[in-house]
């Protein structure tokens, strides 16, 4: 299970990039210092194209809770797919992660805790245990936790406060089993996000 915040606090990382990002958890990281940590922060910087990319790509890793490396991964296998633009198949792919659905389904608090839940086991698919948190879903799948993953404070936690106003219209829930009805789209991110940028940056990757 990767760390998003590599011992930086969520707060300090969505300030630095300007924008909350669901998957770090709790709101509000912009509602009092809406500009950058430190003692400059609220300075205008001159940003170079490349900073500007690696902003972008940043929203990415960080929200989804990846290390460079597993983002740079899921970069290579998706340009290999060529059925569409690879930033699509990238985003679906982000999208469809085991830990991912189990937080836009508003059963975990943040991606952390969704990963934590998919890793102690506390997730079902099709009836069977997945503590894979890069599990990819598919179309016609049965989500659903087990008694220990309801009771987890975790769970409770994320019901109690959503960190997201809705579920995407992909997953159907019915008594506590999510259905994959179809597979999420890339429109479906939670957040605002250049995709030519991340495009850019990552332009030298080869598949």
């Amino acid at each position: 299970m990767s760390r998003s915040t590599t011992g930086k606090s969520a707060f300090k990382i969505q300030r630095s990039l300007g924008i909350e990002l669901p998957g770090l958890g709790k709101a509000g990281a912009l509602e009092r210092r809406p500009y950058g940590p430190g003692q400059h922060g609220n300075k205008r910087k001159k940003i170079s194209d490349f900073a500007v990319r690696m902003k972008e790509k940043q929203k990415l890793r960080y929200h989804y809770g990846l290390r460079e490396g597993q983002l740079v991964n899921y970069v290579k296998k998706a340009k290999k797919d060529k059925s569409r633009a690879w930033m699509d198949t990238l985003l679906i792919t982000l999208e469809r992660r085991l830990a991912n659905v189990i937080f836009r389904l508003n059963w975990a608090p943040s991606m952390l805790a969704a990963n934590q839940m998919v890793s102690h086991g506390h997730v079902l698919v099709n009836g069977k245990k997945i503590n894979v948190a890069g599990y990819s879903i598919h179309k016609g799948d049965s989500i659903t936790l087990t008694a220990k993953g309801f009771a987890s404070q975790n769970f409770l936690q994320a019901k109690a406060t959503p960190r997201l106003p809705s579920v995407p219209a992909c997953y159907t829930i019915e008594n506590n089993v999510a259905k994959v009805t179809d597979l999420p789209l890339p429109s479906d991110i939670p957040f605002e996000y250049a995709g030519q940028l991340v495009t850019e940056y990552y332009w030298k990757v080869k598949p």
